[in-house]
């Protein structure tokens, strides 16, 4: 095996991802060969910083500015009612889908066939709202990022 071979296992190694066989043979390739040696020695600096990196969050001045434009504001409030429509008849289709023999079925009533559609309309709308209102309020929670 030459030192191409090596690259794949070095990562692993780097992770301690390894069986044993593939460790000791790792470690006895890194013995003997000073190239591969350097170039993990660079991969656990480079692994150290990235893990030190943080994500910066904009300052408050940068946000205002962002949301003061009209184009901001509104795209973010169509993209929601495009999903949520998206969702419920998502929804609707699939209740329809689930109860098709019932409506198929003449001799169930009509005003039972519109009272079964406005139902899974209403259960799909429903379900939307619910899932948007607990993402807010997931998002708003200010003590999600707390260990109990």
């Amino acid at each position: 095996m030459d030192c191409k071979d090596f690259k794949n296992l070095m990562m692993g190694y780097l992770d301690n991802e390894l069986s044993k066989e593939e460790k000791t043979i790792v470690e006895e390739h890194l013995r003997n060969c000073s190239v591969c040696s350097k170039e993990l020695e660079g991969f656990k600096e480079l692994k150290e910083v990235t893990k030190e990196m943080e994500l910066v969050d904009p300052e408050d001045k940068i946000w205002e500015q962002y949301w003061s434009g009209i184009y901001n504001r509104i795209e973010r409030g169509i993209g929601w009612i495009l999903l949520s429509i998206g969702g419920i008849i998502l929804l609707i289709y699939g209740g329809y889908k689930a109860v098709e023999n019932l409506i198929a079925d003449p001799t169930v009533g009509i005003i039972l066939k519109i009272a079964i559609l406005f139902s899974i309309g209403g259960i799909a709308t429903l379900l939307i709202s619910v899932l948007r209102e607990r993402l807010y309020f997931w998002k708003k929670d200010r003590y999600r990022h707390v260990r109990r």
